[in-house]
């Protein structure tokens, strides 16, 4: 997910990524590393490129029955909170230095 990320975030025309996925739960601890090392480097790729990246995967330590009875809820949540930030960079943009910005 990293690498497409990346390259979804050098093109001039996204300026914000809704990630969607699901980490379950296996035999070992494996998803709690995929799912730490997956929101740090979504949250090092946001910062570097300076575009809004929202982490909308769930897990880890959950079931494959988990995952499913959740994937609309995060997708929903995770697109919406992307179009969030997209306004409030956009507000925050537009102001000088004056805060606080409320955005609606």
């Amino acid at each position: 997910m990293p690498i497409i990320i990346q390259d979804l975030l050098e093109m001039k025309d996204v300026d914000a990524i809704a990630t969607l996925g699901a980490i379950v739960k296996g035999e070992t601890a494996h998803d709690e590393i995929i799912a730490a090392t997956l929101s740090e480097q979504i949250s090092e790729l946001s910062t570097k490129m300076r575009k809004p990246v929202s982490l909308g995967v769930s897990g880890p330590r959950q079931s494959w029955n988990q995952a499913e009875a959740r994937a609309e809820e995060y997708a929903n949540r995770s697109v919406e909170s992307a179009i969030t930030l997209v306004k409030v960079r956009a507000t925050l943009s537009k102001q000088s230095s004056h805060y606080p910005v409320i955005v609606d």
